[in-house]
């Protein structure tokens, strides 16, 4: 029986641990999974709807992802409906009516539909086999999308109290998992843990100047592939959609304020390939079934590791390799905290702050990305190297190395003492007269204006190789800053310039 319905609705990719998780849903125990972006985690729900009696309810927080996984599955053959604000009094009464004949095997419902005192009445008179909670960190407040709706939900152990529950999500820490299982009450739990490791994603991060021109280059790169860009801000998609379609690319915005029937335009359009570039928030992407997304950029830092990880998550999903780049800048960090500011709550307020810490660690570390996203939720990766990020991927022989140049950066360095980071390094070497370099005498150094005619994104990017190369080396802090290492002070002793220090 279950080859049969694995084969007849399209669940051809169904895997061991899949296999596994229904068998445990199946024999009624309480289930939470903890599976990638596009590893199938709504399979570990809807196959069990099938072979169960009753209804499976699916609380969901999005309507675009409601409305596509309703849609997918009536085409398959299986019975769904959904209930929630996008449908008027007339459609939800007839999708209750269906419901309580039977004739529907999967109801997807808001997280408040659920909570709701006025529908409780017809919940209670459901045949419920199994409830299905998925993106079920928005739950806990340790997680990187609380929803306050989603906290309505810790009554549904006593609304279904013989019913068992299994909730999902893509992207939890231990932490986070402790409460979602403490939040939801679920009894005698089962966990199952999926890799958190994306092999054929590869990782970057790029210095925050003449973004646009850096993002032209990658775009021309993936010219004909599919695209997400990530803007901080609704305005921001707009504008940048706007610039990149007079540049020539075929560019549309997707972010929550655009009217609902423009969305889903986008959203198709996207989808059938019409469209190659959607540059959106991060309302765009959850529950996409887009497989051949080569490249998802980050133009400003995301608030939270989890949230990198999930949009990353969207690039690739076929296995085949694909980019995932964020543009990074110490600007970027200061439109974060002063937003964590604004925050009235202060165990909210200093959750977001480690939150930022542990996103701009990621941004600033010199060791591999990857390593560093597995550890972030408590998976260990045993390689010494990923060959897939860019702390990881050495430059080549074959890459021209300017000496002059590098000899300069680690000389300004020394000689301003290795209590800087990169941004002052860069004023120094270029000449700059700003108050902070005048009053630290540093406009008197011989390496002050060497490197004038450098534009700053590539004496950025000329450092950032040598942190890769290792012969820079950052100091943590709240304000990462530069030092020489060994082999930076062996690359100076190797031809000792005028200008350089001894060493």
């Amino acid at each position: 029986m279950l080859d049969h319905l694995k084969t007849h609705f399209g669940f051809d990719a169904f895997r061991p641990l899949q296999e596994e998780i229904v068998t445990t849903v199946l024999a009624r125990q309480d289930t939470l999974v903890l599976m990638p972006t596009g590893g199938g985690k709504s399979m570990c729900y809807q196959l069990p709807a099938l072979l169960l009696d009753g209804v499976t309810l699916v609380v969901s927080p999005l309507i675009a992802l409601m409305k596509d996984q309703v849609d997918a599955l009536n085409g398959s053959g299986v019975p769904a409906a959904y209930l929630n604000s996008s449908l008027c009094a007339k459609d939800a009464a007839g999708v209750q009516e269906d419901a309580l004949a039977g004739k529907v095997k999967l109801l997807y419902v808001a997280p408040e539909r659920l909570a709701s005192f006025s529908f409780r009445p017809f919940f209670k008179r459901l045949n419920v086999s199994l409830v299905a909670i998925d993106e079920a960190h928005c739950i806990s407040q340790w997680g990187h999308d609380f929803r306050p709706e989603y906290g309505n939900l810790r009554d549904v152990r006593a609304l279904f109290p013989e019913v068992p529950l299994i909730a999902l999500t893509a992207t939890a820490t231990p932490q986070v998992r402790e409460d979602i299982v403490a939040s939801l009450g679920l009894r005698d739990v089962k966990t199952f843990v999926s890799s958190f490791n994306r092999p054929n994603l590869h990782y970057r991060v790029q210095p925050k100047y003449n973004t646009f021109a850096a993002l032209s280059v990658l775009l021309a790169q993936h010219k004909h592939q599919s695209v997400i860009i990530y803007c901080f801000s609704r305005k921001d998609t707009e504008e940048l959609a706007w610039d990149l379609s007079r540049a020539g690319f075929t560019a549309l915005p997707y972010h929550a304020g655009l009217p609902r029937e423009v969305r889903a335009h986008t959203q198709e359009q996207f989808i059938r390939d019409e469209v190659k570039i959607i540059v959106a928030t991060i309302a765009f992407g959850m529950g996409i079934d887009k497989p051949d997304v080569r490249l998802v950029v980050h133009m400003d830092l995301p608030k939270a590791m989890e949230s990198y990880y999930q949009e990353t998550g969207r690039a690739g999903r076929d296995g085949l390799q694909s980019d995932c780049v964020l543009f990074y800048s110490v600007a970027d960090r200061r439109k974060q905290e002063y937003f964590i500011n604004q925050i009235p709550d202060e165990p909210e307020r200093a959750r977001a702050r480690h939150k930022l810490r542990q996103m701009l660690e990621y941004c600033e570390g010199s060791s591999c990305r990857r390593r560093f996203v597995l550890g972030y939720f408590g998976e260990a990766y045993a390689q010494p190297s990923c060959d897939a990020c860019d702390n990881c991927v050495k430059p080549t022989d074959s890459q021209p190395r300017d000496v002059t140049m590098t000899q300069k950066i680690l000389s300004a360095v020394l000689r301003t003492g290795e209590r800087f980071g990169m941004g002052y390094i860069c004023d120094v070497l270029r000449g700059s007269r700003k108050k902070r370099v005048l009053e630290n005498k540093h406009d008197r150094l011989s390496v002050h204006g060497l490197l004038r005619s450098v534009p700053e994104a590539d004496l950025r990017g000329h450092i950032s190789s040598l942190v890769r190369t290792g012969e820079l080396e950052k100091v943590a802090g709240e304000y990462p800053t530069l030092r020489v290492s060994k082999a930076g002070r062996e690359s100076l002793k190797q031809a000792v310039p005028p200008e350089t220090p001894s060493v």
